[in-house]
């Protein structure tokens, strides 16, 4: 089978302001590096609108009602000092929640091995009630919860490698049972959550934070000792990953040592917990990464061991 790609021009239309990180340029990046030969194998999809009963898995309706209501026709509208909204941003956050939901459908339908959602805006910030640190819905969270809700699965698994903590995916999930969520990131840094003593109503949550300056050995090390035995034990039906990769080594926003060779060592692992469990059933989703050279070489990385596991 394939490794199948979603995404959508819409995605481009959320349009930051000026010297804002989370701008479109990163998707074109992305999508440029995918668009070489190497990844012409590639399945390319067309990442549907998520419906309003998809966020509600996630979110209370107050929460969806208060961005569509903040969407401005022109202009950009601040919900905080980092989460800008615009004409365009509601089309591109439901193109965003839509691909994890329609990769996770065609992966546990067997039509494709496994996917890579190649979106913005990024989602594990957003928490249930509150969109922050870019992120409007939680698109990781939302595909998590459709596959246990709609397809019936028992165990779901998501890993965020992004150097900040997915304060979101784990403040939506922090009572769900079904779900284990595992990070690792940068700490202290933003948002300040993540610390490892935070593991959820049901021991479902495995936070591993590394120190600034923190190069592969240690990064592998967190894995190794607390991510991937939690994830054998856990026993997953689905991996969903987080792929953010601002914990390479040029981005601007942390302080983490990371080089693609870390993320293509990452991905290698979490293939191998799939293969194990989860009938390599994989889907990921594009999250941080603000150095433009290095989000697209980190990315073809990521991708590359996905498509050599998938097909």
């Amino acid at each position: 089978m394939t490794t199948a790609l979603f995404t959508h021009p819409e995605c481009l239309g959320h349009i930051t302001p000026e010297g804002h990180a989370e701008r479109p340029e990163r998707l074109r990046a992305v999508l440029a590096a995918l668009s070489v030969p190497d990844f012409a194998a590639l399945e390319r999809r067309e990442a549907p609108l998520a419906t309003r009963a998809h966020l509600l898995l996630a979110h209370p309706q107050a929460h969806v009602a208060a961005i569509e209501a903040a969407i401005p026709a022109q202009g950009s509208v601040a919900l905080d000092p980092d989460t800008h909204v615009m004409a365009g941003s509601l089309a591109a956050a439901l193109r965003a929640a839509g691909a994890g939901i329609a990769a996770v459908d065609a992966v546990l339908a067997g039509e494709v091995a496994n996917a890579f959602c190649a979106i913005r805006p990024p989602g594990h910030h957003a928490e249930a009630e509150c969109p922050m640190g870019f992120c409007l819905f939680g698109n990781v969270a939302i595909g998590a919860l459709h596959a246990l809700d709609h397809h019936g699965l028992e165990r779901v698994a998501i890993v965020d490698f992004d150097v900040h903590h997915g304060n979101g995916t784990q403040d939506i999930l922090w009572n769900e049972a079904r779900v284990l969520f595992c990070s690792t990131h940068q700490m202290p840094l933003y948002p300040g959550t993540g610390e490892a003593g935070e593991h959820g109503a049901h021991g479902n949550i495995v936070n591993a934070p590394l120190p600034p300056g923190a190069e592969g050995a240690a990064f592998r090390a967190a894995w190794e000792t607390r991510i991937l035995p939690a994830l054998e034990a856990f026993r997953p039906e689905l991996v969903l990953i987080s792929a953010g990769f601002d914990a390479h080594r040029a981005d601007p926003l942390a302080q983490l040592r990371l080089g693609e060779e870390d993320f293509a060592w990452v991905t290698e692992r979490i293939c191998d917990v799939a293969d194990r469990h989860s009938g390599g059933r994989v889907v990921s989703t594009l999250e941080g990464g603000y150095d433009l050279e290095a989000l697209a070489a980190c990315v073809a990385a990521h991708v590359k061991v996905l498509m050599e596991r998938g097909g």
